[in-house]
């Protein structure tokens, strides 16, 4: 696979995210100020993508995405900057949640080969985001400790149950389970079959289970980043995020650490956040919802638009691309120029979290003899600049530059409090 180059990657250390969402489900547009108060504005009804498709993104397919990831095991690898800089990756995908002490790591010294399946969120296996990423993951880790890797797609979220058996059925040995959606039906599952390894991918484990490890991420990190970006490059003073469902928390972490990093670069800027008014089964499925939100973003005087929100995300970008003026997009879980061309117009970078390097981590261990328990967290970052290099004035990629190692390391902190 073709590397990404990265201004900032992490695997945190110490860091626990906690699985719990907004209980509000309705749908939310807040205009965040340098004061603080935030304005709700009643919300819109829910819209269907277009095609009215059923295979909508939701659970935990919180936005992420494929294509271009670098598909290096964490391991606190170098990689290369934006500008030119090497960068070491913290941690390198720590495990740092230690088996209980009645737990053991999952038994893979007893498969003769390791079998892989993957059930995807709703949405589509190559959905350019969330389950694309991990989906190229599992082929890597495939081909990597020689094993076998296959998919199953959810149309619905009623049926992940459904699909983990189908695999658990067919003999496959560790099982990959894409989104936070889908954290009940992994540990149900994982449960009765305490022979099969799970990973989690955005499933954070409160209480570790001794065959399931929840592979996570401090997306506030990499949210505070872009928002400190998008603050650095806006004239108007006026930025904007399109986002999927605030049922996710990943989806909530973006958002708080895209605003917060928005105003620690500048108190007074202005902040239109929109949240996807639908569900789990909609909410990262509607471009549509996201070329609209987007529109109305610009017209209101947004000139950087974060798109965090799967397909639905990357409709907003497309639709800032679509614009032709000078309004800047920030796409999101992966390099997104590598996955969604057509935002290339618009695209200065994306908040990227390593899926694929994760899921191909993990797979290794089991490899090695066995994945510990508890929550293994993933490295996040900023990708290329690419074609706005040379655009972005040299003190903004310095500021970015600078502040990077500071919010990973916890020394600026992101301001999120799950």
């Amino acid at each position: 696979m073709k590397a990404t180059k990265f201004v900032a990657m992490l695997a945190v250390a110490g860091l626990a995210l906690a699985a719990c969402g907004d209980d509000d489900d309705d749908a939310a547009t807040d205009i965040t100020e340098a004061s603080g108060a935030d304005t709700t504005a009643a919300g819109g009804a829910d819209t269907t993508a277009a095609g009215g498709a059923d295979t909508t993104a939701a659970g935990g397919a919180d936005t992420t995405a494929a294509g271009g990831a670098d598909t290096t095991a964490a391991g606190g690898a170098d990689t290369t900057a934006a500008g030119g800089t090497d960068t070491t990756a913290a941690g390198g995908g720590t495990d740092t949640t230690a088996p209980s002490a009645e737990s053991t790591p999952c038994p893979t010294e007893a498969f003769e080969e390791i079998s892989i399946g993957l059930v995807t969120d709703t949405g589509r296996v190559d959905d350019r985001s969330f389950n694309q990423s991990a989906w190229e993951g599992a082929q890597a880790a495939a081909e990597s400790v020689g094993g076998t890797a296959d998919f199953i797609e959810t149309v619905n979220s009623a049926d992940y149950a459904t699909n983990i058996g189908q695999f658990i059925d067919s003999g496959a040995n560790i099982i990959v389970t894409v989104g936070f959606g889908m954290g009940e039906a992994t540990a149900t599952a994982a449960t009765e079959n305490p022979d099969i390894c799970f990973i989690g991918v955005d499933q954070f484990q409160g209480e570790a289970l001794p065959n399931v490890t929840g592979l996570v991420f401090p997306e506030d990190q990499a949210g505070f980043l872009a928002g400190a970006l998008a603050a650095s490059l806006s004239e108007s003073g006026t930025i904007a995020a399109v986002l999927g469902t605030d049922q996710v928390p990943p989806v909530v972490a973006f958002k708080e650490g895209y605003e917060n990093g928005a105003e620690y670069i500048n108190p007074d800027v202005e902040i239109i956040s929109t949240y996807h008014p639908g569900g789990l089964d909609t909410a990262f499925n509607d471009p549509e919802f996201g070329g609209t939100t987007a529109r109305q973003a610009i017209d209101n005087g947004a000139d950087v638009v974060f798109g965090a929100g799967g397909n639905t995300g990357n409709g907003a970008l497309i639709e800032v691309a679509a614009d032709g003026g000078d309004v800047y997009c920030i796409g999101v879980d992966t390099d997104q120029w590598e996955t969604v061309p057509e935002a290339q117009p618009c695209l200065v970078t994306s908040a990227v979290k390593l899926i694929d390097d994760g899921v191909v981590a993990l797979v290794e261990m089991a490899a090695d003899g066995g994945m510990t328990t508890g929550n293994y967290f993933g490295e996040v970052g900023l990708a290329d600049y690419h074609d706005f290099e040379d655009q972005i004035p040299d003190e903004v990629k310095t500021a970015i530059e600078e502040l990077t190692p500071q919010v990973l390391s916890g020394e600026v902190p992101t301001g999120y409090e799950p």
